[in-house]
């Protein structure tokens, strides 16, 4: 059946791989995951499959470049926000994740699905095959279990079913805490919630002795804790979310200073908690996760900023985040203008881009032998932003100096998955780090009623990207802002861009997601109470366990 084959086949063709692994000792026909446990290293080769299956290439549905698990569930989670601007048609289903077009056969969801489960089994069979306390070296291989089964539930629940805070008791994805596979049901949000919880938990007890110290590609205690804040955030446990992080130690120590160059040494970086290994030898080129965000050394680069997340970083121009963002600039010299006008068919806006026109204090372009000015308008009460009434509407509009552009919109390279080792496309995808745990304390204190302690965090974050003393935040200095909660998902929508988190941020926090900007998406206000924001189980598991599909799919 092939419910067996989505839940039941495990790793072994990707440890059978790793030469430390001692397995010439059984034909390759007889391998199981009784025998691999049994071997000297048979659990550490087990565990690091567990890690490989993340960012292994694998060919299903009939494709392979670019297929894993990494590359999907990071697109799968930014990608449908508003962080991006996709600037143009593509045959890769990140085009699907991007306009709300996803369907059950596409083969991002379907990987995701697979890879998830395969992982969550073989966590399974370690955890089934080891007893507590037989050794602190098996005690930490068995927390990693944990954790990666809790990681794969929590990824899955998140993406295929609707926020927690939407209610406990809406439809979940299936739970699997053992090897038992007989039965395929979906258990509840809550449920599927209650086992993370539990999961991590154990994990951080387990966890006293990490097989691989300083390496962020391993799970330690503190990555258990780290994402046990998230999760309790996520069920709006604010007060849990401070006692976590209380156990985990300071935040703001732990955050690393060299920003600019984080992400680039990520796993060995005292901030990074969990990332996705990659040595050079794992370098994927233009199907990495790199090259849709970075057209350097044959990138795709068709994916930038959106309007919107450029002019938030723009309030401040010395901000470090800019760094990640890399504009290509065109042979000419002079300024343009551009805002998002209709297409023809009025399916999603392109931009018009013309030169500006400079007359005395004046600024203004010409469409059509026609001049319109370019205005300025005040944006929080101290942030200069700039609009065009063209066409009978209001405008939100940008000046730049020339640019090179695809489609009509403006390239701006973005190097946050580039440069491990100095290759371009080289990366070790960052899941978890201390900047977001600080930032999980702001938004926990934000709801508490804490203010002062929410601005005190994300002061810390603003610091370290260089933003001047007049840019920090305090009571009486709340730079336009209303309520300090805003603040803080501002400052989670810079400081975690592309990495996986706005869309969650958005939805949970009951926000519509505003995609009113240039890109091939639809110009349209997402409500969280859509259906589309939960993606469709896959039609190879549902056409074959039965399990109820997704509303509207």
């Amino acid at each position: 059946m092939k419910t067996k084959v989505l839940y039941l086949t495990v790793a072994f063709a990707v440890v059978l791989g790793m030469s430390s692994c001692k397995l010439d000792y059984f034909p390759s026909d007889e391998l199981n995951g009784n025998a691999l446990l049994t071997m000297d290293g048979g659990a550490d080769c087990m565990i690091d499959g567990c890690y490989a299956m993340l960012k292994e290439q694998y060919e299903y549905v009939e494709y392979a470049s670019g297929n894993c698990y990494e590359r999907h569930y990071l697109q799968m989670a930014e990608f449908p926000g508003d962080n991006i601007c996709l600037s143009g048609r593509t045959s890769d289903p990140l085009y699907q994740a991007t306009t709300y077009t996803m369907t059950d056969h596409l083969k991002n969801i379907e990987l995701f699905w697979w890879i998830s489960y395969k992982v969550i089994f073989s966590a399974n069979t370690i955890i089934e095959g080891f007893k507590e306390g037989e050794s602190a070296e098996y005690d930490q291989i068995l927390g990693e279990a944990y954790f990666l089964r809790a990681l794969m539930h929590f990824n899955a629940v998140n993406l295929c079913a609707k926020p927690y805070v939407l209610g406990r008791d809406n439809i979940g994805v299936p739970l699997r805490i053992s090897t038992n596979t007989e039965e395929t049901t979906r258990a509840s949000v809550g449920e599927v919630y209650d086992q993370i919880v539990a999961d991590l938990q154990k994990a951080a007890e387990l966890m006293t002795k990490p097989r691989h110290p300083g390496n962020g590609g391993y799970a330690t205690r503190a990555t258990a804790l780290g994402l046990l804040s998230r999760v309790y955030l996520y069920m709006e446990e604010n007060q849990k979310v401070l006692d976590v992080i209380a156990e985990m130690g300071d935040p703001v120590a732990n955050l690393d200073s060299d920003l600019p160059n984080y992400f680039a040494k990520g796993l060995s970086s005292k901030e990074t908690l969990f990332a996705i290994a990659h040595s050079s030898l794992e370098n994927w080129g233009k199907s990495s996760i790199s090259s849709m965000f970075n057209g350097y050394d044959d990138g795709w680069g068709e994916v930038y900023p959106s309007d919107p997340l450029l002019n938030l970083y723009e309030r401040y121009p010395d901000d470090k985040r800019m760094e990640f963002i890399k504009p290509q600039f065109a042979a000419a010299t002079n300024d343009v203008v551009y805002f998002a006008i209709p297409t023809t068919d009025g399916t999603f806006r392109s931009n018009l881009v013309v030169p500006v026109e400079i007359s005395g204090s004046d600024k203004f372009c010409t469409v059509e032998g026609k001049k319109y000015a370019i205005q300025e308008e005040t944006v929080n009460g101290e942030y200069k932003q700039y609009f065009v009434n063209y066409g009978g509407e209001k405008c939100a509009a940008r000046i730049v100096k020339a640019m090179m552009q695809r489609n009509t919109y403006p390239m701006y390279y973005i190097t946050k998955f580039s440069y491990q080792d100095g290759i371009t496309h080289l990366m070790s995808p960052v899941l978890l780090r201390w900047g977001e745990v600080l930032l999980n304390r702001a938004e926990a204190y934000a709801k508490l009623n804490k203010d002062a302690e929410a601005l005190a965090d994300v002061n810390a974050i603003r610091q370290r990207a260089g933003i001047p003393a007049e840019g920090m935040f305090a009571a009486g200095k709340m730079h336009g802002y209303t309520n300090v909660l805003d603040v803080v998902l501002d400052e989670r929508r810079m400081e975690l861009a592309w990495e996986g988190h706005r869309v969650f941020d958005v939805y949970r926090n009951k926000r519509n997601m505003d995609r009113r900007f240039a890109g091939v998406q639809a110009w349209e206000v997402i409500d969280y109470n859509d259906n589309r924001i939960q993606y469709p189980i896959p039609y190879g598991e549902y056409s074959v366990s039965h399990i109820p599909q997704n509303p509207g799919y």
